[in-house]
């Protein structure tokens, strides 16, 4: 009995990791494929903050990002109970300077942790194009 709740924590475990690291990948696709709206200058209360990990699995938060003058001004990361704390940590771009979004994801962010970060505007993804509905020919042609 003990190994089999073993085993399905370490499957569920497994699962669930799986789902994360192709947390950003799934997102750069959707914002590929249909586009994002302008970000505006404002504070945007649900965003997806994706961080990136050595061998290139990420893992996804929410969060709230303000928005100045098209760059990045003030992260905050998102709890269980629905509370924001401010990230206090420096973070810039590779030029060290403030992050600019680009189609609703900003460049790559890097702060004084050593972590680097992608924010996600997931508000200002364009919705699906609508497809044509096909038609089944009858057989009797």
């Amino acid at each position: 009995m003990k190994k089999s709740i073993l085993t399905l924590a370490v499957i569920f475990i497994g699962l669930s990791s799986f789902g994360q690291s192709k947390c950003f990948s799934r997102l750069q696709k959707a914002f590929d494929d249909r586009g994002s709206y302008t970000v505006s200058d404002d504070m945007h209360r649900n965003v997806i903050l994706s961080f990136f990990q050595d061998g290139g699995d990420s893992y996804c938060i929410a969060g709230k990002v303000r928005v100045e003058n098209g760059l990045i001004v003030s992260i905050f990361l998102q709890y269980d109970d629905n509370t924001y704390e401010m990230m206090e940590k420096n973070f810039y771009n590779s030029k060290k300077t403030p992050p600019t979004i680009v189609n609703g994801i900003t460049e790559m962010i890097y702060n004084t942790d050593s972590e680097k970060f992608k924010i996600v505007f997931i508000d200002q993804l364009k919705p699906r194009k609508k497809s044509y509905k096909s038609v089944d020919l009858p057989d009797d042609l």
